[in-house]
Formats: C-alpha cells, sequence, structure tokens
C-alpha cells in the first residue's frame, strides 16, 4: 500500500519516524505543528511573563519547576490555567541556578543531571496529579537544554531520568540536537523544536545571544522561515546557507504586547498556509 491510500491517522503514524508530511487519500499534503512557550516563570513578588494572555494562543505549556524560576503557587497556578484552557502541560526542568534563571552553564555529572530531571518532574507531577492532569512532556531550560543539544551524555542522563520516571512522556528539544537523539536510542517519543525569532547557525545550533544575527527582529521574516521550517523542512542559518530542520513544535514567547500579538500573526500564517496548529501528543 502506498502512503496516498492510507487514511490521515495511519499515514501519520507511519511518517513520523522519517520526519515527513503526510500525503493522503487525495493527494493532500498534511501538516501538523505544536506551538509551545515557556511559563510559570515568576517567583514569589515577581511576575515574568503574561502567561495568562499566551495559554489560548498555544497548544502546549512548559511550566518552570522550581529550579531556574517558579515556586509551588505559582506552578499550582499554572498548571489550573493551561487546564482551564484545555491545552497540554509538560515539565520544563533547568539547572538550580535561580538568580541567573538557569541560563548559566553548569559543570555537572551525569548522575547529578539525571537526579535534577526527577526532582523537577516529580514536583510538577505533584500540581499535575491534583488536578487531574496528564503531563505530556519535558523541555530542558536554558544552559540545560543548550548543552543538552550539544553533549550527548547529557542528554542521555536526562533522558534516563524521564525514562525511569514515565515512559510515556514525550522529550522535546532541538531539531537535530543529541537530546532527540539520546531519547530516540532510549526508546522514548521525542518532539524536535524550532525557533520563530532565534537565528541558526550551520551546524543547526541557535546563534549565542551575544552575537549578531541571534534574534529575527523582522516579523515577516520570522513568519515566513517558520512555515519554511514546517513546510520544506529547511532555514537559512546565519552564514546564509540553508540546513535541513524538523519542526515538530515551534516556541514562541509573549511577554509583551508586540510579543503576543506576533504570535497572533503567526497562528494566522500558519492556519492560512494549511498547516494544523496541535499538541504534540497528537504529532510524535
Amino acid at each position: 500500500m502506498t502512503m496516498a491510500e492510507l487514511q490521515p491517522a495511519a499515514c501519520i503514524a507511519a511518517q513520523r519516524e522519517r520526519g515527513l508530511p503526510c500525503i493522503t487519500e487525495r493527494g493532500k499534503t498534511m501538516y501538523r505543528v505544536d506551538m509551545n512557550s515557556d511559563l510559570g516563570e515568576s517567583f514569589g513578588r515577581y511576575t515574568i511573563g503574561a502567561d495568562d494572555k499566551i495559554i489560548p494562543l498555544i497548544t502546549s505549556a512548559n511550566v518552570a519547576c522550581g529550579y531556574h524560576a517558579s515556586d509551588p503557587v505559582v506552578m499550582d497556578k499554572t498548571v489550573a490555567v493551561a487546564k482551564a484552557a484545555g491545552i497540554r502541560v509538560g515539565a520544563h526542568p533547568g539547572y538550580p541556578d535561580l538568580m541567573g534563571f538557569g541560563r548559566r552553564n553548569m559543570n555537572v555529572s551525569p548522575a547529578e543531571a539525571k537526579a535534577y530531571i526527577l526532582y523537577q518532574l516529580g514536583a510538577l507531577d505533584a500540581f499535575c496529579r491534583a488536578k487531574g492532569v496528564t503531563m505530556q512532556h519535558v523541555k530542558p531550560h536554558g544552559a540545560f537544554y543548550n548543552m543538552a543539544a550539544k553533549d550527548y551524555a547529557l542528554a542521555k542522563a536526562i533522558c534516563e531520568g524521564i525514562a525511569e520516571y514515565d515512559k510515556n512522556l514525550i522529550v522535546m528539544g532541538l531539531s537535530g540536537g543529541e537530546l532527540v537523539h539520546a531519547a530516540s536510542d532510549l526508546g522514548l517519543r521525542a518532539a524536535q523544536e524550532v525557533f520563530a525569532d532565534r537565528g541558526y547557525e550551520e551546524d543547526g545550533s541557535l546563534v549565542d545571544r551575544r552575537k549578531e544575527g541571534a534574534m529575527i527582529t523582522d516579523e515577516n521574516v520570522a513568519i515566513a522561515r517558520v512555515v519554511r521550517m514546517v513546510k520544506e523542512q529547511k532555514v537559512t542559518a546565519v552564514t546564509g546557507r540553508d540546513i535541513a530542520i524538523r519542526a515538530d513544535s515551534i516556541c514562541v514567547h509573549g511577554d509583551g504586547a508586540k510579543a503576543l500579538a506576533f504570535v497572533q500573526k503567526i497562528r494566522e500564517a500558519l492556519t492560512k498556509e494549511g498547516i494544523e496548529i496541535c499538541p504534540l501528543e497528537e504529532i510524535v
């Protein structure tokens, strides 16, 4: 049986491992993508982000677990708001670096990294269980995320912690990075993430925020890049060269009125291009 003869659901399942769009029996290409955002990062009297405004615009929420940001009250509230909006909840564990917001590299052993993951998953899952919410995924934060994208040993330790806690959790990592590879090696579902407003190096890593070209400031350019990443599986690196990329999920931010309007424009563009926006669990 050819891919064109498969029903949509079967087609999607058959194409997942290849990272390819689906061709239905009517010959129409089906594209699906998740939209995620890092949430629950306020702490005590300090408010970060506009979670209540970004939640209606996304399909998956990455909730901070208390190491790089958040506290028990914030975690509880974020899970409740996400549930009320009908979006999926995932853990967003980071390094124990509250003052640095988890953006500073740390030299930790695989055993330590694994313990950090288990500790934070358990913390967020307590609030999820109390509210009848099933955690969908895990996306490391900041330096934890970026280092795991390049360091297979660290990535494997993170995935081992996730696998020991719940093998049904989806691992979200930088498209083409080591975290995605480690997840697949351990038999976990892996979701490859792209960024709407970030520049890419030729190796697929994100351009360092301190370098020119790290941020895509032109909204129209950013939106066109997102659509191309989903439909063509390509993006132009900071060097001008096209590189391969897979977009299971798009990371967006909602900290500010302009940012929220940008996210809405991305949604509108994706819909106009025939790209369905849906949760990760319906994609990978």
